[in-house]
């Protein structure tokens, strides 16, 4: 167990750090300079370069790689270049609020997939398993960018039962959730009833049913138990699509979180603050996905006495 441990977090350290590097060269590289951005094209160009040094922009691009990878070593991701302010301090602020969006998205995804994915398998090949899997099909169709402004004009402009924008106001979570839930859900649904599915046909769920058991119990106790490791495994997975899907999610309701302080970085060329943005969502999505190798461990047995 302790070697699989240390191989999965010296796995997940190099992968954050080809994340760092990679994401460093292309915001170096890409068109674009941060100096015009803040003092713009009519400057003189002593001004420019004078601008320059004092962002350590001048030095060659090698000798700016290094200084950052030995920030990295110290845990200092650095300094914003327009405001000065630490970029750990920057994502400080914004953070709980991106977590705070991307658990409730989760929780509306699970409350949505998993009754309908029991129902699909359950009832297959009826009205039930139709209508879920035209929902799963529906919402794997629907672009964030497109749900949201809807959701806004029908339930915020139209009805008037949650605020526009923001995260103030009381109830500002709900739609930005079930706009970034709504996709997830419907990936979950289909995999909930495809694993039910195979399960369900297994000796052990027979013999369960000719012991007497109830159908409720069967499913919930017997089946679903042995079906939650591919959900697991989707979870974990999803998680980075779902940081992800929160960036256009958070510029279409105002929400102050990683992802429309990414934006804005990109926006003006804020290499260290961009830089920060991605490492931490990067971060995100590798413990999230060695917490889910783990957890294998504690739903299979079979996985635990061999990692043993």
């Amino acid at each position: 167990m302790i070697d699989y441990l240390l191989t999965r977090l010296f796995s997940a350290l190099l992968v954050v750090v080809g994340v760092a590097l990679v994401v460093f060269l292309l915001i170096h590289l890409v068109p674009g300079d941060p100096v015009d951005v803040m003092l713009g094209e009519s400057a003189r160009p002593a001004d420019r370069e004078a601008l320059r040094t004092a962002l350590g922009l001048d030095q060659a691009l090698g000798r700016q790689l290094l200084d950052y990878f030995s920030g990295l070593a110290r845990l200092d991701l650095g300094s914003s270049i327009y405001s000065r302010q630490p970029v750990s301090e920057l994502l400080a602020a914004r953070i709980p609020a991106t977590l705070q969006l991307a658990l409730a998205a989760t929780v509306c995804a699970l409350l949505i997939a998993i009754p309908l994915g029991l129902l699909a398998a359950v009832r297959r090949g009826e009205a039930w398993d139709w209508g879920a899997m035209s929902f799963s099909l529906v919402g794997l169709s629907i672009p964030n960018f497109w749900l949201g402004p809807v959701l806004v004009l029908v339930f915020s402009l139209w009805l008037g039962w949650t605020p526009v924008s923001g995260r103030e106001a009381s109830g500002s979570i709900i739609l930005p959730a079930i706009t970034l839930g709504t996709g997830f859900a419907a990936i979950l649904a289909r995999m909930v009833r495809s694993s039910l599915l195979e399960v369900l046909g297994e000796d052990y769920v027979r013999t369960a049913r000719a012991k007497g058991l109830d159908e409720p119990r069967v499913v919930w106790r017997h089946a679903m138990r042995n079906a939650w490791l591919p959900v697991v495994t989707l979870l974990g997975l999803q998680l980075g699509a779902l940081l992800g899907g929160a960036v256009v999610t958070e510029i279409v309701f105002d929400w102050p979180g990683v992802g429309s302080l990414l934006i804005e970085a990109i926006q003006k060329r804020d290499y260290p603050v961009v830089q920060g943005c991605v490492l931490f969502v990067s971060l995100v999505y590798v413990l999230v996905n060695t917490l889910t190798d783990l957890a294998y461990g504690v739903l299979d047995p079979r996985i635990r006495q061999g990692l043993d």
